[in-house]
């Protein structure tokens, strides 16, 4: 398996949030600040194919609230929320937690749970006939 991955920024409470639980449950990661590292355009198609613009897209935070009302209005589908995203990347909503083929975003303990502690068995081989 590989080692999930956090992208967002150092500031924000809850991607520091998510750190401390990575940490706290001794989970290995790799944090990608999204500011000095944004995501490449593939990048996000390949994550909008897992969670849906609406569900990526801030319009919460800071960012989003600072932008014209016209550019606002404007993300109106999938195809203008990429571009959005791309010219301004702290409108990703944080943490977005990647690891093997899962992708989450926010942060809460059950998720995380469910996604990193709970790995499936290995189950048992059946007996061979002959034993």
């Amino acid at each position: 398996m590989s080692t999930p991955r956090i992208h967002g920024i150092p500031n924000c409470d809850q991607v520091r949030q998510a750190r401390r639980w990575l940490i706290a449950h001794q989970v290995g990661f790799e944090f990608v600040d999204i500011r000095s590292a944004p995501p490449l355009r593939d990048q996000l198609l390949a994550w909008l194919k897992h969670i849906p613009h609406d569900s990526l897209l801030n319009r919460r935070g800071l960012t989003w609230r600072r932008l014209p009302e016209t550019v606002r209005q404007g993300v109106v589908d999938q195809t203008s929320a990429l571009e959005l995203m791309l010219e301004h990347p702290l409108l990703l909503k944080r943490p977005i937690l990647e690891w093997d083929e899962q992708l989450a975003v926010g942060f809460s303990e059950p998720l995380y749970e469910s996604i990193l502690l709970c790995r499936p068995s290995t189950p048992e081989p059946l007996p061979s006939p002959e034993s």
